[in-house]
């Protein structure tokens, strides 16, 4: 087995804008992923209404929808 003792070490640091981390690529994907949840959650929603509210028949749920 073998020992190493290093004494100096030189190294780069560079500093980053940790808001450049998100290619447009990636921000693409999470916009499409919020919007898709956004359209599922008020379709929800609506039926959820549907399914809660009292109507006069389905003809009267199809004039308000």
């Amino acid at each position: 087995m073998t020992s190493v003792h290093i004494q100096n070490a030189i190294g780069t640091v560079k500093a980053m804008d940790g808001d450049a981390l998100l290619s447009p690529q990636v921000l693409e994907q999470i916009v499409q992923a919020v919007l898709v949840a956004v359209d599922e959650r008020q379709m929800r929603d609506k039926r959820s209404k549907s399914d809660t509210t009292v109507t006069s028949g389905v003809a009267a749920e199809q004039e308000t929808a």
